[in-house]
């Protein structure tokens, strides 16, 4: 049986995510101690007792995501369940940042440290107010394409992820954007929503935050992954410390193919998806996309015995 750890992305955040992870296991604490040294603040406090509005701010969401997600990987390998129990790792969006951490391939303060730079370029990018998000349900990639092409007259408007069979996202200049709501509507989609996202990520106005964020990687040591992990541009997986930075740069302004991702990994083989950290999002969308891979989450202590028992089986 070959299994996948999946990370989750932004929007999964919650306060008290880890908590119970952290005072069950020391391995798990020591990995929110980690990241509040690595950024200098108490990050972990804001986890878990803090304000939702000010821990959903893409600069705290996307260390804190992070951290839940390596502090419920280092509960399972406390339980002796290693990275190696999985043939392949993922991660969506930001998640492949927790991927790779996971799999040894970027140390957990760079990460942390990494993904606050991201947060910052990316919220820095595009002013407030001039970027938007939209999720487009019912209708497949090709037709959201074309209404991203459609709504675009001149300014930005991509499809930035594909989620899967029955939901992709729409990002770029908020006036295009709420374009492509209305002409998706008319195209019979079920539903067409802006997001409550404070910038619009994975489309070409994420340039600036592509350009702060090759420099920062530049900076940092990436070692080969113990597994290899399937990158978010190019739905299939890579090895190479090289690829891996050169892909984490482009991710910025590139579509998140999270629905050919998972395709890719039931065609490797993969049956099981373990989803590791906070929420159930990436399950819920794994099952949409292929009902033959099983989804399990790990994002508590209970769940964390639980796989133990399952994995080390």
């Amino acid at each position: 049986m070959s299994r996948a750890f999946v990370f989750p992305g932004q929007g999964a955040q919650t306060i008290g995510m880890g908590k119970e992870l952290a005072e069950a296991y020391p391995a798990s604490r020591a990995v929110f101690d980690e990241v509040d040294e690595a950024l200098g603040e108490k990050l972990s406090s804001l986890i878990w007792d803090g304000e939702q509005e000010t821990l959903t701010l893409t600069q705290n969401a996307q260390p804190a995501l992070m951290a839940t997600s390596l502090a419920a990987m280092r509960a399972l390998e406390a339980e002796g369940v290693s990275i190696e129990a999985a043939s392949l790792v993922a991660g969506h969006s930001l998640g492949e940042y927790s991927a790779l951490a996971a799999a040894g391939a970027l140390s957990v303060a760079d990460c942390a440290r990494l993904l606050r730079t991201r947060g910052e370029a990316m919220q820095k990018a595009v002013p407030v107010g001039e970027g938007a998000m939209a999720a487009i349900l019912g209708l497949d990639l090709a037709a959201v394409r074309e209404v991203a092409e459609g709504a675009a007259q001149g300014e930005v408007c991509q499809a930035a992820n594909d989620n899967d069979p029955g939901q992709v996202v729409v990002s770029g200049h908020k006036a295009a954007v709420e374009r492509a709501v209305d002409l998706a509507k008319e195209k019979g989609a079920k539903r067409a929503m802006l997001l409550p996202v404070s910038a619009p990520f994975h489309c070409a106005l994420m340039q600036p935050a592509a350009d702060v964020m090759a420099e920062a990687l530049a900076a940092v040591e990436i070692k080969a992954p113990a597994v290899p992990v399937v990158a978010n541009v190019r739905a299939e997986a890579v090895s190479d410390p090289d690829e891996i930075r050169k892909l984490l740069v482009e991710q910025v302004t590139g579509s998140v193919r999270w629905r050919e991702s998972v395709l890719y990994m039931a065609a490797q083989g993969v049956t099981e998806a373990w989803e590791i950290g906070a929420g159930k999002a990436l399950s819920g969308m794994i099952r949409r996309i292929d009902r033959s891979v099983a989804c399990r989450n790990v994002g508590t202590p209970g769940d964390v015995v639980a796989a133990k028992d399952a994995l080390n089986g």
